[in-house]
């Protein structure tokens, strides 16, 4: 961030309501932000989303199981102040509900990885885990809370009976809790050009390959497997020669424009 430029405020909320035919004259005419909404606001140095997009969908936050209503029944919502008393019950099971390649930024010290790449795949996780017994209270965390509302709602389906969710999900509390009360270790993958933010929720160290969006570490990218804009270690064996072959000419686009000092990605048109 340039000196004495003023960082952009970034609010991240959600809220589940029901939409008896949704469209775009539904947003125009109903949506409203009268009611009191649960934010949480962190900072960056320049616009973290190239535009704004709004589409009807037929299931938010995907699961596969657009049956199940976090409005109607969802997980109890523990907050950040009592978070740390309920993970250290050594008797209840804590699971982070987010895909593999965010945990390996960050996540709390002994928090059960799905081993997912996307949401939908949490169901299969869910199942197995109610096959093996479900008599241990859940404890359940995401980044800003949306996906824990529904995935709780799936244990409770399963059988669980006691079953926990962070209130506002990691960010909020990154924001909430103390310093030295602080069990967070690394840092939260976000969803937008700051790639993860650290524990102070300033932009953090991590960048994100092109090819398959994961978050690539410092060494990541001093490795001989990282080409920038092209391929990374985590994707170079999976990357088919066609696409590598397009990225590779995006990239040359890219440093063409940059040599004439123009933005080649991203560029305003009018």
């Amino acid at each position: 961030m340039a000196k004495n430029q003023t960082p952009i405020a970034v609010v991240s909320f959600y809220r589940f309501v029901d939409i008896a035919d949704p469209d775009f004259e539904w947003l125009l005419d109903e949506l409203g932000l009268g009611e009191e909404i649960d934010g949480r606001w962190t900072e960056a140095a320049e616009p973290p989303f190239r535009r704004m997009r709004v589409r009807v969908k037929n299931e938010i936050v995907t699961l596969g199981r657009p049956d199940i209503q976090p409005q109607r029944h969802t997980g109890e919502h523990v907050l950040p102040a009592e978070w740390n008393c309920l993970i250290s019950d050594p008797n209840t099971l804590l699971i982070d509900a987010r895909n593999h390649y965010e945990i390996e930024v960050g996540t709390f010290p002994g928090a059960v990885d799905p081993q997912t790449d996307s949401f939908r795949q949490f169901s299969k996780f869910a199942y197995e885990l109610a096959a093996g017994g479900r008599d241990r209270p859940v404890a359940m965390f995401c980044t800003g809370g949306i996906r824990c509302e529904k995935a709780s709602a799936l244990m409770q389906e399963l059988g669980f009976s006691k079953v926990f969710q962070l209130q506002g999900g990691i960010l909020n509390y990154l924001d909430t809790v103390d310093p030295e009360d602080n069990r967070w270790r690394g840092e939260c993958f976000v969803f937008d050009k700051r790639v993860a933010v650290d524990r102070d929720l300033a932009e953090g160290g991590y960048v994100q390959c092109h090819a398959c969006r994961r978050p690539l570490s410092s060494e990541d990218l001093e490795s001989p497997d990282y080409r920038e804009g092209v391929f990374c270690p985590k994707c170079i064996n999976e990357l088919e020669a066609d696409r590598a072959a397009r990225l590779e000419e995006r990239r040359r686009q890219v440093a063409l424009a940059r040599q004439r000092g123009e933005i080649h990605i991203g560029a305003k048109i009018d």
